[in-house]
């Protein structure tokens, strides 16, 4: 059997459609070389102050999605290099230092100091994340979860291109907030980020480590302060041949690196900075870029789209402090006592006047005429004994060959998805631009010599057209890193050789050999999918490979009320992605689907599954997951998910296909609801399963509409950060709640994030940065007998049952004696807290504030965040 896919459709409303913009779509992202790259700011999610970002925030989604496209970038194409590019890489050929840069998620990184490192200094510059930041909120689009951490990959992606550092990942899972070091460890595993991090060390071979924590309270985060851990014993146990061993028989050796440094900050009222810290001014202006490392900083931290982090730029002194941590301190420089030059490396002391050579000698106008001298440069460094310095500078040598020489290669194709066992038009195009003596000595793809030896005349293109066969094994384009089932604190990594990689390696690479003043010089292209877009232009995607058929499923989540006798059919499309003979589909050993007859490529058949209702036994609540498999019980079906953002490259995934029917015992009040979409925020779908009709409000309809008619008018999550003009509709809110209405407000960040300028409520109450991030923390009811816990639904302790990721966040606080509160929680060792539901009647209606976390449950299946919403919406309508 071949292996299949399925396409996961957005969830609709019970026999509705529900109206909404998408934020973005056809992304672009790519490559440029790391010392050719540009980027700022010291990050710390929680301490950061945004207040400028959000008072310029878009006022709707939609303009959202145009600033978007107005930003994006085409980056995944070739690179192109200007002279200044190429100078500046020369110089870097003189300097062999390298720099590790360490932290827990994306933004945590000081990008002003990985550019500064890396474009004025020369270093070679990486940043670890342990995390991909999978756990936080997103600002631009409802992605959650995995998926965020795929968007937040390619937006640390985008900014290292900028700031011209390299990515790196553990396999560390960003499970949410974490209060503590130890929570943080253990769910992680310990040893196990341990020893990714001591492989990424052993691999980078940097000379120095900076931590952007502390290992204490003061990091703010328990990720913070864990990764700051790990990177103290991976500074030790890198060096120690008796820690993870196993690592050596893939190449690596044990590393030690001179010291290891705390970055110091002084932001979000926190100053851990003193006079008697090393520090250095970072904050100079780069002439042959044309910008300082606070304005290359700004444009890369803006590439955090997705947690709202655009930044202006910083011009002038910027000074950065260091504590050491381990190691001995630097008294002049961060590189004291380490040598940057060819110093280090047998046989290199002659290499340094070569390059100097070339650097005199270098013509901005032509640097055609350098590319003799790199050849040579090229061939002495070839002659040295094998080593690190000597492969890195051997690559630079080779890509400033390239650039010098204006040499353009490239491979495309016309087709975004290529399918196992299939073939696919390529094309491989290259192009001499600088007159420079090149011939072409052979190029291939898929192990098949396309062209051989052809003199490269000079800026004339060359195109080799052919036909590309796809291997019926070849694997799948999903992210390695979910390959495998993962565990509750980290992903499943098998091969070695891929911890570390932000990404996956290109599906197809096309080889391009050059003989170069009689030097042949391999050089690899990834092969990419090209098209032309009428309004952005030439863009480039990403390869992805797919099996033979897929199918769609449009409903993967489906809520049934218990005892409404609603029965359920599930409807799957399949579609051949090539001529197939033989479709078989199962739901465990079951043949669902026999289909013999065979699909052409391009057809697609439906079929029916009806879902039995006594899967529950007596029509009880419950749950009940639909897997499908190619094979009974062996190999599960894929579903196919694509995400696109014009900022980052399109990003294609697959998991398992489950269709999960989720039977709820709950009853509902009231019918229509009025929705102002917050970010990141699938709540509105939920409440379309529930049985609601829901109608989105935008300023305009606010304004003009006729507010009474809705049962309960709701607020997505952080819908008062982002829309200023709710603060000129109070008014208006208050009165519809004065009148019968109920307006439940979902959480908003606290000032430190994003400010809340308007006024929420009928009475005074603050936004506290309080949480709960034990999903199992118990929860007690303070006032049993309110409505919201009896009607139409009695809600009990049962209902906080199976929460996922954490209970609630940014609680209420110095609330007015007219709000109750129902709930008290606390997380292990700290006190209770009342703040994450405040309620408070107002006239005839009533009005909700709450923390509590239904943008993950509901879209979850959470039963019990169902039958909560029901009476929360249901509180402006009498229970007698």
């Amino acid at each position: 059997m071949l292996a299949f896919i399925v396409e996961q459709s957005p969830l609709k409303p019970n026999n509705q459609q529900l109206s909404t913009t998408n934020s973005s779509n056809n992304s672009t992202s790519g490559n440029t070389l790391p010392f050719f790259s540009l980027n700022f700011v010291a990050a710390y999610t929680d301490l950061f102050n945004l207040n400028n970002y959000w008072m310029n925030k878009i006022a709707n989604i939609f303009l959202l999605a145009i600033l978007l496209l107005c930003n994006s970038v085409n980056a995944q194409g070739p690179a192109t290099y200007s002279s200044a590019d190429i100078l500046s890489g020369l110089k870097k050929l003189n300097v062999l230092g390298s720099v590790l840069y360490f932290a827990a998620h994306p933004d945590d990184e000081n990008t002003k100091l990985l550019a500064y490192l890396s474009k004025e200094k020369l270093y070679r510059t990486g940043y670890l994340s342990l995390t991909r930041g999978d756990g936080g909120q997103n600002l631009i689009g409802n992605e959650q979860g995995v998926e965020l951490g795929l968007i937040r990959t390619q937006e640390l992606l985008a900014a290292r291109r900028i700031d011209g550092a390299e990515q790196f990942f553990s396999t560390a899972f960003d499970f949410g907030f974490s209060k503590s070091t130890e929570e943080a460890l253990k769910i992680w595993g310990e040893e196990k980020v341990l020893a990714n991090a001591v492989w990424v060390i052993r691999k980078f071979q940097p000379d120095i480590i900076i931590t952007r924590f502390p290992e204490d309270s003061r990091a703010g985060h328990g990720h913070h302060s864990a990764s700051a851990v790990i990177a103290r014993e991976a500074f030790i146990a890198a060096a120690d041949p008796k820690r993870f061993p196993e690592q050596f028989a893939f190449g690596v050796k044990p590393w030690q690196a001179k010291r290891i440094l705390w970055n110091t900050f002084n932001f979000g009222g926190a100053n851990t900075t003193s006079e008697d810290q090393f520090k250095m001014d970072i904050g100079g202006y780069n002439a042959l870029l044309g910008k300082s490392y606070g304005e290359i900083a700004a444009q890369s931290r803006s590439q955090h789209k997705s947690q709202g982090f655009g930044v202006a730029s910083t011009r002038g002194q910027s000074y950065e402090y260091f504590k050491t941590t381990l190691g001995s301190n630097p008294k002049t420089d961060l590189m004291d006592d380490v040598t940057t030059t060819w110093n280090r490396v047998e046989g290199g002391k002659a290499i340094t006047a070569q390059v100097d050579a070339i650097i005199k000698n270098y013509s901005s106008a032509e640097p055609g005429k350098s590319v003799p001298a790199l050849v040579t440069l090229y061939q002495s460094i070839s002659k040295l004994k094998d080593g690190y310095w000597k492969e890195k500078k051997l690559a630079e040598v080779q890509q400033l060959i390239e650039a010098c020489a204006g040499l353009y290669m490239e491979a495309s194709t016309n087709q975004e998805y290529a399918v196992q066992g299939d073939s696919m038009p390529v094309n491989l195009n290259i192009n001499n631009r600088e007159d420079v003596k090149l011939s072409l000595v052979k190029t291939e793809i898929g192990n098949k010599e396309i062209a051989g030896k052809q003199d490269l005349e000079a800026n004339k293109s060359f195109s080799f057209p052919t036909m590309l066969s796809v291997a019926p094994d070849n694997a799948l384009s999903q992210p390695y890193w979910l390959v495998e089932p993962m565990q509750k604190g980290s992903f499943t990594v098998n091969d070695q050789t891929l911890i570390g990689k932000p990404q996956n390696d290109p599906a197809f690479e096309a080889t391009f050999v050059i003989s170069v003043n009689g030097q042949e010089i391999t050089y690899k292209k990834p092969l990419l999918y090209k098209y032309t877009d009428p309004v952005k232009g030439e863009l480039y995607e990403p390869l992805v490979i797919l099996p033979a058929y897929r199918l769609e499923i449009p409903s993967p989540l489906n809520m049934m009320i218990s005892g409404s006798g609603k029965t359920f059919t599930q409807e799957v499309k399949y579609i051949a992605n090539k001529d197939i003979a033989d479709v078989k589909i199962y739901e465990n050993d079951k043949l669902l689907v026999d289909d013999t007859k065979g699909l052409k490529k391009g057809q697609y058949a439906v079929f029916s599954h009806p879902f039995d209702m006594s899967f529950y036994g007596n029509n009880a609540a419950g749950e009940y997951d639909m897997n499908l498999y190619q094979q009974p019980q062996k190999e599960a079906a894929k579903v196919l998910r694509k995400i696109q953002y014009d900022h980052i490259p399109n990003i294609n995934y697959f998991s398992n296909a489950v269709v999960r029917n989720v039977l709820v015992d709950v009853k509902t009040v009231g019918k229509k609801i009025g929705y102002i979409k917050g970010a990141g925020d699938k709540v509105p779908e939920a409440l379309a399963q529930m049985g609601y009709d829901v109608t989105f409000l935008d300023e305009k309809n606010i304004a003009s509409g006729n507010l009474s008619q809705f049962d309960a008018i709701i607020t997505g999550v952080r819908a008062y950060n982002i829309y200023d003009w709710l603060n000129t509709y109070h008014s208006l809110l208050m009165q519809y709640v004065e009148n019968g209405g109920n307006l439940i407000v979902q959480y908003n960040t606290s000032n430190q994030i994003g400010p809340v300028k308007a006024k929420i409520g009928p009475y005074d109450f603050g936004i506290s940065r309080t949480r709960i991030t034990d999903e199992n923390a118990a929860v007690k009811i303070l006032q049993p007998e309110h409505q919201v816990l009896n009607f139409p639904n009695k809600i009990t302790s049962k209902d906080f049952e199976g929460w996922i990721q954490e209970r609630s966040i940014y609680h209420a606080t110095n609330w007015d004696k007219h709000y109750e509160t129902i709930f008290s929680m606390h997380d292990p060792g700290e006190s209770d807290d009342e703040g994450s539901l405040i309620t408070t009647k107002y006239g005839k209606g009533t009005f909700v504030y709450t923390g509590l976390v239904f943008f993950r449950e509901l879209p979850a299946g959470v039963p019990g965040a169902y039958r909560l919403m029901a009476n929360i919406i249901a509180l402006n309508k009498s229970s007698k």
